[in-house]
């Protein structure tokens, strides 16, 4: 991977539309394994499409968000036709109790093409974390757990035990002092702190190598063509459950086979997997 007559793009240049520094992981990627050289515009205010902090909720899915801010940074570079974006969601794990999800996704679209691919990577890897205090020592003590001040810590407002950004909203306190008076400040005007992991990409190193990973992945699927119609971005893009028990043969959620598919022309090619049953452990009848 790398050599230059495999590359998608020689030297184009790309445009992408961040205010947390994504550009320091995506950049070297896309340009040493795409040929892109990426130019960054803060012209646009990425915030409105939604933030971590809930003070801007975030309306559509994951895609929607990262393909409304390639659209809006094509707005301010009309010369440009490739845009990047990258996106982020954290949340409980579906299958793993207690456990935090990150999912990022970063996204390539070549408008002159009429080409778009997306990166994925999901990880347990993750701080994403809270908890609610009513004296800023606790406040300090949740911070130091979850790595500030390299890690950042958002302060908040509480209300019957949930975040209310409405009644403070502190994100930017980058020494322990500054994040001290915040504590203070939001404990004396809404009686508890609501205090969170900063999940924004410059506040959040283990982010920023998720995105690493979403974006190595976006490269992966750039550089390998349909077999059918030869448009980049055939890639697995679905895993599909029913792996037969071994005892019983009923089908457990584990992974059966997977598929991989082009965006161009819907060619489809689904792969088993090498297991041919699945341990009873997993199996819904056998080991309810």
């Amino acid at each position: 991977m790398g050599a230059v007559e495999d590359l998608l793009y020689i030297s184009d240049r790309a445009i992408i539309a961040t205010m947390h520094a994504k550009e320091k992981v995506i950049a070297p990627i896309v340009e040493r394994f795409l040929g892109l050289r990426l130019k960054v515009t803060t012209a646009v205010d990425t915030d409105t499409f939604g933030t971590f902090s809930r003070d801007i909720e975030r309306t559509g899915s994951q895609l929607d968000a990262a393909r409304a801010k390639i659209e809006a940074a094509f707005e301010r570079t009309p010369d440009l036709h490739i845009g990047l974006a990258s996106e982020g969601s954290f949340g409980s794990h579906p299958y793993i109790p207690f456990c935090a999800l990150e999912r990022e996704i970063v996204v390539l679209v070549d408008r002159r093409a009429s080409l778009e691919i997306v990166g994925h990577h999901a990880t347990l890897d993750t701080n994403f974390a809270h908890v609610v205090v009513t004296d800023a020592a606790d406040g300090l003590d949740f911070a130091e757990r979850v790595g500030f001040p390299d890690h950042g810590v958002i302060v908040m407002g509480c209300r019957d035990g949930q975040p209310a950004h409405d009644l403070a909203l502190i994100k930017d306190a980058a020494t322990w002092g500054e994040l001290t008076s915040a504590f203070h400040q939001v404990i004396a005007k809404a009686g508890a702190a609501f205090v969170e992991t900063d999940m924004r990409a410059h506040r959040n190193p283990r982010r920023m190598r998720a995105i690493k990973r979403a974006t190595i992945d976006l490269a992966r699927r750039a550089r390998s063509p349909c077999p059918n119609c030869g448009r980049p971005g055939y890639a697995l893009t679905e895993r599909l459950p029913g792996l037969p028990c071994s005892w019983c043969g009923e089908p457990t959620l584990l992974t059966k086979a997977d598929v991989q598919s082009c965006a161009g022309c819907s060619w489809r090619v689904e792969r088993a997997v090498e297991a041919i049953a699945a341990d009873p452990a997993h199996c819904g009848e056998c080991n309810p």
